[in-house]
C-alpha cells in the first residue's frame, strides 16, 4: 500500500481510465507535472497494477485518483488516511466534486474550504467576444496603450513582477520567480503568441496568458495586471487580447477559472457570456475519522 515506486507511463494510464470515466481529470496539471518526482506519493495495486494514486506537493495540497473498477473497496479511504497521516492539514482536491467525492468527503468528515469554478463560453457570446479588431476596438479610449506577445517581446522580468503584483495573494500563483515561471512556461501547449501583454510604452500594464487544449479548446489561463494599471479598464481588452487570439486560431469555446468567492469577477465573466460548467472544490479536516470504506 506504501509502495511509493511507479512507472509515469502506468500513472498516465490510471489517470486517463479516470478522466474517461468521469469526464474530469482527477489530476491537475501541476500534479501530473509532479510524476517525475517532485511531488510525495501513495499507491495501490492489484498484484502489478497501479489502480490508485494520490499525490502530495509540497504545498500541501493533494489529489487522489482511483480506477473506476476498484471503487468503493476502500482505497479513496486508505490513500486520504495516508495522505492526512503523512500532512494533517492537507488540502485534498475533488476536481468537478462529483456525488461519489462529495460522499467520501462527509464520510471521512472532511469540510469544503475552497471552491474553484470553471466557465465556458462559445457561440454568439463567443463571437463577440473574439471578433477580429475587438482587441484594438477596446483600446482606442487607451491612450498610448499598445498590443503586443512574448513573441514579439519576451519580457519575462516584466511579466514576472505583475504576475506577483496581481496575484500575491494567490496560493498558487503568487510568489513566483524567474525560475518558477519557465518552469510553467515548459509545456508542449506554450505558444510565445499566445501569451498576449499590453504595454504602456515600455513599461508592461497587464498580461494575457491563454492555453489552446485542442484545435477548438481554448482557455483564458491567467490575467493579470500591474498595480499602476488597475482602474484604468484594461480588463475588458486584456480579455478581448487573449479571446481575439484563440478565436483566429480556430477556437470555438473558451474556459476559464475563477475562485467562487471572487463574486465581482464571477459577475463580470457572467456579463461576458461565461456559464459555469464545473465545480473544483479542496476539502481538509485536522481528524480522520472511522468510517465504512468507500
Amino acid at each position: 500500500m506504501n509502495e511509493p515506486q511507479f512507472h509515469v507511463t502506468e500513472a498516465r494510464e490510471l489517470l486517463s481510465s479516470v478522466a474517461q470515466h468521469d469526464g474530469v481529470e482527477a489530476f491537475s496539471e501541476a500534479f501530473v507535472r509532479g510524476l517525475d518526482g517532485s511531488h510525495e506519493h501513495f499507491t495501490v495495486r492489484d498484484h502489478n497494477t497501479l489502480i490508485a494514486l494520490a499525490g502530495l506537493a509540497p504545498d500541501g495540497s493533494a489529489e487522489v485518483a482511483v480506477h473506476p473498477a476498484y471503487r468503493r473497496l476502500g482505497h479513496g479511504t486508505a490513500l486520504i488516511s495516508q495522505t492526512l497521516t503523512r500532512r494533517p492539514d492537507a488540502g485534498l482536491w475533488a476536481h468537478g466534486n462529483l456525488a461519489a467525492a462529495r460522499a467520501l468527503a462527509a464520510a471521512l468528515g472532511l469540510k469544503p474550504t475552497r471552491e474553484l469554478l470553471v466557465m465556458a463560453v462559445e457561440g454568439e457570446a463567443l463571437a463577440g467576444i473574439g471578433a477580429p479588431g475587438s482587441t484594438a476596438e477596446a483600446l482606442t479610449e487607451q491612450e498610448g496603450i499598445r498590443e503586443s506577445s512574448y513573441a514579439e517581446e519576451p519580457a519575462d522580468k516584466q511579466w514576472l513582477q505583475v504576475n506577483n503584483e496581481a496575484f500575491h495573494w494567490h496560493p498558487e500563483q503568487g510568489g513566483w520567480d524567474l525560475a518558477r515561471l519557465h518552469e510553467a512556461m515548459n509545456t508542449e501547449w506554450f505558444d510565445p503568441e499566445g501569451v498576449r501583454f499590453l504595454f504602456d510604452d515600455d513599461s508592461l500594464a497587464g498580461f494575457h496568458w491563454t492555453k489552446r487544449h485542442s484545435d477548438t479548446l481554448g482557455e483564458v489561463y491567467v490575467v493579470g495586471v500591474a498595480d499602476a494599471y488597475r482602474g484604468r479598464g484594461l480588463g475588458d481588452p486584456l480579455m478581448r487580447a487573449g479571446v481575439e487570439h484563440l478565436v483566429a486560431g480556430g477556437a470555438r469555446k473558451v474556459i476559464l477559472y475563477v475562485e467562487a468567492d471572487n463574486q465581482p469577477a464571477v459577475k463580470r465573466y457572467e456579463q461576458l457570456g461565461f456559464a459555469v460548467v464545473e465545480r473544483h472544490v479542496v476539502y481538509k479536516s485536522t481528524k480522520l475519522t472511522h468510517c465504512s470504506p468507500i
